[in-house]
């Protein structure tokens, strides 16, 4: 597997697939490319997707060393850097939406389009979960928060008939050092003051029953973004993506398909 080497000598391993103008698909927090396995093939017949796994995750390094949502971004020009892509589109999802705020602010030559899902700007601005659902998610009976994680990605419905294995709740074969910096790089991010720096045409999109990043983020990211689109999926929870499919994904490509790099 290919890999890309940041500025700090981490190496980082990616992912091509499909063909076309590139898309870079980014994950949630303490996930690897494997976040988008269950969509991805959604995107490749009209572009070439590219993933990596974040330091920390995959087949990447795992330094243990502190974690931002910034260096994050930087890594992510690393992977474009190495495949010789000059301006690829960008779609980051929950932490990753975070990623590609930076991306897209500090480096507007390199983003075509760009689509924020299930994310918030972070900071004092952003609006937290709720302290009940923080209790639930750090409970120590860990089938319990796991059973909690799942219930806040997907309807019970979903998941009554999709047992899993579920990708999108974390690369559990990361180390637990690892984890505790990603989960500090997400509640490090505030991107408030970059957002009105991106140029980027922008889709916000967000599962309109998301409590776990809750909902209300998604018109603030709207609303501070120049010109940004809002689309809310009645009915989903945080991985609307995915159990929503069918909606999100034409949803998405129909707002990249309306202009090119």
């Amino acid at each position: 597997m290919p890999h890309a080497i940041t500025a700090d000598a981490i190496e980082l391993s990616y992912q091509v697939r499909g063909a076309g103008e590139p898309l870079l698909l980014l994950p949630g927090q303490a996930n690897s490319h494997h976040w988008w396995d269950g969509v991805r093939d959604d995107f490749e017949t009209r572009y070439r997707t590219i993933t990596f796994d974040y330091r920390g995750t995959g087949g990447s390094d795992k330094p243990d060393v502190p974690y931002s949502t910034r260096g994050f971004a930087e890594d992510a020009l690393a992977v474009l850097d190495d495949l010789g892509v000059e301006r690829a589109h960008v779609y980051g999802t929950s932490m990753g939406g975070r990623v590609a705020q930076w991306l897209a602010a500090d480096h507007p030559d390199r983003v075509g389009a760009l689509v924020l899902g299930c994310t918030s700007p972070g900071g004092r601005h952003g609006i937290e979960r709720s302290q009940e659902i923080r209790k639930a998610l750090a409970q120590p009976d860990r089938a319990a928060a796991e059973r909690v994680l799942l219930e806040l990605m997907y309807t019970p419905d979903w998941l009554a008939t999709h047992p899993g294995p579920h990708n999108t709740v974390g690369d559990f074969a990361m180390p637990s050092y690892a984890r505790a910096r990603h989960l500090a790089a997400s509640a490090g991010h505030d991107g408030w003051d970059a957002l009105p720096r991106i140029q980027a045409r922008t889709l916000v999109i967000h599962g309109g029953d998301d409590v776990f990043n809750p909902v209300a983020n998604a018109p603030l990211l709207a609303e501070r973004i120049p010109d940004a689109s809002l689309r809310l999926i009645p009915g989903a929870r945080h991985a609307y993506f995915e159990e929503f499919r069918a909606v999100a994904g034409p949803a998405v490509l129909d707002f990249l398909n309306l202009g090119g790099l």
